[in-house]
């Protein structure tokens, strides 16, 4: 009976994630306006998606997004995992220290968040567009790295880096030979959790966007709901992503699993 319920309240749980994400793909295979009116099968939304015309600041809006979520994600992850190695390599009271810190913009609402930066670019004098944005995204995606790459420290064998030293290598040398290799993993889940959270971020986003035209996906999506409606082409681009995102993570679980197969048999 415990195992029923266990697996009922799964299901029931998952319904409610996936059951949102599949109507909208459902209904982005048809030409209707209004989301939950089928008016029979069609691929006119996803070829409007894709050849543009009145819709082109829809593309723009996506591109930037990913721009800016790519440069904040490859900054944060090379900043977030420095932060991890000088933490990991503190004495314990600092250490806890500082990752109490780590942990603070994350536990931070997004609105504080959004203002404080929104302040701090207004008093230093930064215009506010694409350099705002990625540095704010930047900001508030590196604890996330830096959480990421820390486990990643903790299961490293210390003792490699130092015979790595003692045989003679530099210590750049070491990290990039020895350090990097066992990091890897950390830092390509911090990365994709960085990215992933660039592209979800509004509040940040609309404060640090400014007046010069710049959108986002996020953005967009908000303007235009207040106009009375969606786009129906953000149906087929949200399946779009959805689908991308799933394949992808479908990839790596993959090669996680062999490289975890193939570590037990090599031991």
């Amino acid at each position: 009976m415990r195992r029923i319920l266990s697996n009922t309240y799964l299901g029931l749980l998952l319904i409610m994630l996936y059951a949102p994400i599949l109507i909208v793909i459902v209904f982005s295979f048809t030409e209707a306006k209004v989301l939950g009116n089928w008016t029979g099968f069609s691929f006119k939304l996803y070829q409007s998606l894709f050849t543009g015309g009145l819709h082109h600041s829809l593309t723009n809006a996506l591109w930037n997004t990913i721009i800016i979520g790519f440069i904040a994600a490859t900054v944060s992850t090379l900043l977030g995992t420095m932060a991890a190695i000088g933490i990991y390599n503190m004495n314990a009271r600092n250490r806890n220290a500082v990752q109490t810190l780590n942990t603070i913009p994350i536990l931070n609402p997004d609105i504080i968040t959004a203002i404080s930066l929104f302040l701090l670019f207004v008093s230093i004098g930064v215009s506010q567009g694409y350099t705002t944005v990625i540095l704010a995204h930047i900001t508030f995606c590196t604890p996330y790295v830096v959480l990421s790459v820390l486990p990643c420290l903790r299961q490293m064998n210390d003792n490699l880096y130092e015979a790595a030293l003692d045989l003679g290598a530099t210590p750049f040398y070491a990290l990039r030979k020895i350090m990097l290799p066992e990091l890897r993993p950390g830092m390509i889940s911090g990365f994709i959790l960085a990215f992933t959270l660039s592209i979800d971020d509004f509040v940040v986003t609309l404060f640090n966007i400014g007046n010069e035209g710049l959108e986002t996906l996020s953005t967009y999506i908000y303007a235009d709901a207040r106009k009375g409606g969606l786009t129906p082409e953000l149906r087929p681009l949200s399946g779009i992503i959805f689908v991308v995102v799933l394949v992808f993570l479908l990839i790596i679980n993959r090669r996680s699993a062999k490289k975890n197969i193939k570590d037990e048999a090599n031991f």
